[in-house]
């Protein structure tokens, strides 16, 4: 990947991170499939300003290195690691280029899959991840969700953001996300559409066993589920796992 468009946005997209979907469902459903991390190996991929790297750490794993391409995102990761020390790495790398960083029993993708622009760079992605798990390793993340159907793209706005695409959504096509922070400030960027089966055939091909989509699920303290209907009834988001 070549797009470094998140240096100019980083404070704007780590702002973001207050967002009620980005609480109840995005962290929830990470948290959910990660399940019992303690004494475990981890990389988080595309590990943005370290969030969910700081996170998981902080919920007992042994070893976490956080890896994004946007060295402003991991300026920001490492400025909080100064700020509060608790024993993260960061690297700045390309997904697509990682070559062996060292065998973790996880790792996690947060959006970075959806960056794949075609079956080559998602299933070289997918490659990547699987030399970097132990045996028996598990890969966990939370993605674009290509069943989301294209005629509701624009309904998601009450809860901070919508997406938008081409008129046909091909293979390969963007699909943008506006996202309206809470102070009142907005900001896009583009993932791009691969299908289903596209995602299906490439975690097949690069060795993956049991993939499957998850959720997403709604954090059960929420009381107001209502309000959550219309994200959930074509979730726009979605997470998914698979083992080595």
């Amino acid at each position: 990947m070549n797009d470094n468009s998140y240096d100019k946005i980083a404070e704007q997209y780590k702002n973001s991170k207050q967002l009620g979907f980005r609480k109840c469902i995005e962290e929830y459903t990470l948290l959910k499939l990660t399940g019992d991390i303690f004494g475990k190996k981890v990389l988080d991929l595309a590990c943005g300003e370290g969030i969910y790297t700081r996170k998981i750490k902080q919920l007992g794993a042994s070893t976490i290195i956080g890896l994004d391409l946007s060295a402003e995102m991991i300026k920001l990761a490492e400025e909080e690691e100064r700020k509060n020390p608790i024993g993260c790495q960061y690297l700045v790398n390309d997904a697509l280029n990682l070559g062996k960083i060292d065998d973790f029993d996880v790792v996690m993708c947060m959006y970075l899959l959806n960056y794949a622009r075609n079956k080559e760079e998602l299933l070289q992605m997918c490659e990547a991840i699987y030399t970097n798990l132990k045996p028996n390793g598990k890969l966990i993340g939370f993605n674009d969700n290509p069943m989301n159907n294209l005629k509701n793209y624009a309904n998601y706005k009450e809860y901070g953001f919508i997406k938008e695409s081409t008129s046909t959504r091909e293979e390969g096509d963007f699909v943008r996300y506006v996202i309206y922070n809470t102070d009142g400030t907005e900001f896009s960027f583009n993932n791009y559409y691969l299908s289903p089966k596209t995602y299906e055939d490439c975690f097949l091909a690069s060795g993956f066993k049991n993939f499957q989509w998850e959720g997403p699920f709604l954090d059960e303290k929420v009381s107001d589920t209502e309000y959550w209907d219309v994200f959930f009834n074509d979730p726009p988001l979605i997470g998914f796992s698979a083992h080595k």
